[in-house]
């Protein structure tokens, strides 16, 4: 593949419109995110629940990291249950700030939509009676890079939208998937969204590169680093310019 292109260190992420972009994307819940959550709650719910089969012993719970948080608080969400602690790991200063104001003061579409998706019909997730204020308790905002993540320390990830989002090279977003994966501890469950076929996107009158990627671009990046459970493509509702819907990717770090 060509590396041509804009690199991720050629966006300026430290003015990311994240309120924009929150209101844009995440001011009420969409049909392609419920199913995105759907797919990675009954996961996470397999992964740790079938090891409890009369739940006489309490669940270990894990120290878990979400790359590339943005504005989007669902991802950790859909880890709280199975968290003693939640790495919000984020590059860009604007996307922290906006992360710090969510955590003490969030939208309520994050409990009224976005949670009421996660919960219901989910025991494990209804046994939190104030997921947010939980998810405040837990959470830890932190500077970072997804190419200069460490290895070998988390016991539960996620990555939404971020390694496709962030470059137009196709060797980057390969890294930076990789990257995420080897963060995880080995056997360690994860759950990665995409965009498919992205060809870059605004927020606000700031334009953002993007790497034109499909399901196999995902199954050939993963392939080296981890076990798959599934690959699935999400049809997605009118999200941005150039893009055909989502892919959802669940499974194991080697």
């Amino acid at each position: 593949m060509a590396t041509a292109g804009a690199a991720n260190d050629d966006a300026p992420w430290d003015r990311f419109d994240s309120y924009e972009y929150f209101w844009h994307n995440y001011g009420h819940l969409r049909h392609d995110d419920q199913k995105i959550i759907k797919i990675v709650a009954d996961f996470f719910l397999h992964c740790f629940d079938r090891a409890q089969p009369g739940k006489s012993q309490p669940r270990k719970l894990a120290n878990a990291i979400d790359v590339g948080s943005g504005t989007n608080l669902y991802p950790a969400l859909t880890m709280l249950p199975f968290a003693s602690k939640l790495t919000l790991f984020e590059r860009s200063h604007s996307n922290r700030q906006w992360l710090i104001d969510a955590l003490v003061k969030p939208q309520a579409t994050w409990r009224d939509e976005f949670w009421d998706a996660i919960a219901t019909d989910r025991p494990t997730y209804q046994t939190i009676k104030d997921p947010l204020d939980v998810l405040a308790g837990r959470a830890w905002v932190t500077k970072g890079n997804v190419f200069a993540l460490g290895a070998d320390k988390y016991d539960l990830g996620t990555m939404f939208f971020v390694a496709e989002s962030i470059t137009t090279r196709y060797d980057e977003f390969c890294k930076a998937t990789e990257h995420f994966v080897d963060s995880l501890v080995s056997g360690a469950p994860f759950a990665a969204a995409f965009m498919c076929r992205s060809e870059g996107y605004f927020v606000g009158s700031t334009f953002f590169p993007a790497c034109s990627i499909d399901d196999a671009d995902v199954e050939r990046c993963l392939a080296p680093v981890a076990r798959m459970s599934q690959i699935k493509r999400v049809e997605s509702d009118d999200l941005r310019d150039g893009y055909s819907g989502m892919i959802v990717a669940t499974g194991w770090k080697r």
